[in-house]
């Protein structure tokens, strides 16, 4: 967890609210756009369930049978309805049932890039995942967990060997993480896991997922290379964080680090996840 502690105590409260206005700047789901979308917004338990019941944007397909699916988890910037219109809608597309997860609007939090995240979140991939494996829509045997950043470091956490994936008795299938933070992890991957990331990353760097990648830390060996379940590393060159995010098209310095959209990157990632996921949850899948 130390890279993790690292990443998040941060200050400058000024550029953190700048960086949200730069993203939503041309990215913004307006309520005209939002009444014609598929997606519809969910709460995941009732109240007396859990406090507070998380919500999210599910987006159904029009698939006959029950249909794999997408958990998709936020960055520390938070805007859960920009990463559905940015990745749920295309993920969609391509024939999965998605859910873009809001994990800070029922706890009150506008972003956490400076604070750090508060420990339950962690178990918000599986909260999420139950509320799917009860739809009848959902294969419960084909969702992947995909998070972006803090949302990417959620997702490892998700399907790492450890506390947080042992607690639920529904798994998730495989993983995906776009420039996490990837110090700290010391368990196996359980499932198939992606991670993505820029080789000019300066907030995550690319050098340590591929350390953890290799089985090594700042502090000497944590994973062992070859035991658990492979990971795939893909490092972008000339790529930075949130290489992702159209509305930074004029790249922004946040807390220091630099920030900006690379458009090869980012056709190179969306083919790098349609491809991932027709493996381990599409048709190929199901049909082996």
């Amino acid at each position: 967890m130390h890279g993790y502690a690292g990443w998040l105590l941060l200050t400058n409260l000024a550029k953190v609210a700048a960086f949200a206005a730069a993203l939503l700047t041309g990215n913004a789901v307006e309520p005209a756009a939002m009444s014609q979308s598929s997606a519809a917004v969910v709460e995941f338990e009732s109240p007396l369930a859990s406090s507070p019941p998380l919500q999210g944007y599910l987006r159904q397909t029009n698939s006959p049978g029950p249909s794999p699916a997408v958990v998709l988890l936020h960055s520390c910037n938070g805007n859960w309805r920009r990463l559905d219109e940015r990745w749920g809608k295309r993920i969609a597309s391509w024939g999965y049932v998605t859910l873009s997860v809001d994990s800070f609007g029922p706890r009150g939090i506008e972003n956490t890039c400076d604070s750090g995240a508060p420990v339950d979140l962690a178990s918000d991939a599986y909260r999420a995942l139950r509320f799917l494996v009860q739809q009848p829509f959902v294969d419960p045997a084909r969702v992947v967990a995909l998070g972006f950043s803090q949302g990417g470091w959620l997702a490892l956490t998700s399907v790492e060997r450890g506390a947080v994936e042992r607690a639920s008795p529904n798994k998730f299938r495989a993983a995906i993480a776009f420039y996490p933070p990837c110090g700290g992890f010391k368990d196996d991957m359980t499932v198939p896991t992606l991670i993505l990331v820029g080789e000019l990353d300066d907030w995550t760097p690319a050098a340590e997922c591929r350390n953890m990648v290799d089985g090594r830390d700042s502090w000497g060996i944590s994973r062992q290379k070859g035991q658990g379940v492979p990971i795939t590393l893909v490092v972008y060159p000339g790529a930075y964080h949130a290489f992702d995010a159209p509305g930074l098209k004029t790249p922004i310095q946040l807390l220091g680090h630099h920030l900006e959209f690379n458009q090869a990157a980012t056709n190179r990632s969306i083919d790098a996840v349609h491809q991932f996921l027709d493996e381990t949850i599409g048709e190929k899948e199901r049909i082996k």
